[in-house]
């Protein structure tokens, strides 16, 4: 045990802790008594950005065996794992991934894995690849038997953000936007910090059986008015002109050509754009004393945060 550590404070296991969300937890965790343990697939990145307290360990969410060591002793396990950019056929990587981990925090005694999935409806037959393995992942984090608190999210705002960045690279660079039908879909974005403190207190929630929280703002927009709230905070004058035929595909390369975002990336992102992910279950209210930032404050302090 490092000195640093309290005696017998309880294991937090972190996965995808070099991701943007996972990221930002290691700090918040690095602040609680709780002895953070990180899983990586390559441990010599993640050392510099933590604090000598906290600990590292080699593992991959798709080789069963090297999560062992990983979760032993573990009470509280995050999932923030999403292979959309490691693979061709990612649904499938991320339902062997989310089995492999299931089975292995059982057989380890894990008390709790926190998920970060994604809205929208269950009963879209038109749900999108992306979303419908979002709650596929979560679905099967539940069937392996330890009790799981998955929240559901759309598109996080804050710098780093995937989706977020992609909003913000369209609006900066491009003064005209064709844009496809489904930019009036209706979301509920939410705020990176709210994001981090539904994540914290899940850990502190009393026992119980597996439960899912669908988190947003307080505000139902749609991407375009996102576009256009970004851009008036920011001082830009865009213009956005709907059409009905840019489809997923060329959206995708569309997307390729004026954002950091890959194609293969951005397709997926697309894709479902075109299904609504609002806030239908309202019981994160009920169980959490956190009152999300509206959609302009939550732009706000993102915009800030970059001084730009």
């Amino acid at each position: 045990m490092n000195r640093t550590q309290a005696p017998n404070s309880p294991v937090v296991l972190l996965t995808g802790a070099t991701g943007y969300v996972g990221g930002r937890l290691i700090a918040e965790f690095e602040k609680l008594p709780v002895t953070l343990r990180c899983l990586a697939r390559n441990p010599e990145k993640l050392r510099p950005l933590v604090r000598e307290s906290t600990q590292i360990v080699r593992g991959d969410v798709l080789d069963a065996p090297s999560l062992d060591a990983a979760l032993r002793g573990v009470h509280t396990a995050y999932y923030l794992i999403h292979l959309m950019s490691g693979s061709n056929n990612f649904e499938q990587a991320d339902r062997q991934a989310a089995t492999n981990f299931g089975q292995a925090a059982r057989q380890a005694g894990v008390q709790r894995i926190v998920y970060l999935g994604g809205l929208g409806d269950d009963s879209d037959p038109g749900l999108s690849p992306h979303l419908r393995s979002r709650h596929e992942v979560g679905e099967i984090l539940r069937e392996s038997g330890v009790e799981t608190v998955e929240f559901r999210a759309g598109m996080v705002i804050g710098t780093g953000s995937l989706s977020y960045q992609l909003m913000k690279s369209l609006t900066d660079r491009l003064p005209v936007m064709i844009c496809p039908r489904w930019l009036a879909t209706a979301t509920q974005p939410v705020a990176i910090d709210d994001v981090l403190a539904y994540l914290l207190a899940a850990r502190v929630l009393p026992p119980g059986t597996s439960r899912i929280y669908e988190i947003g703002s307080p505000d139902v927009v749609t991407y375009g008015e996102l576009i256009r709230e970004y851009s008036r905070q920011r001082g830009l004058r865009r213009w956005l002109i709907f059409v009905p035929i840019l489809t997923p595909y060329l959206s995708g390369l569309w997307l390729a050509l004026v954002t950091p975002a890959t194609y293969a990336i951005g397709r997926h992102l697309i894709e479902g754009l075109k299904n609504p992910t609002v806030v239908r279950n309202k019981r994160a209210m009920q169980d959490f004393a956190i009152r999300p930032l509206g959609v302009k404050e939550a732009i706000r302090r993102a915009i800030e945060a970059t001084g730009e």
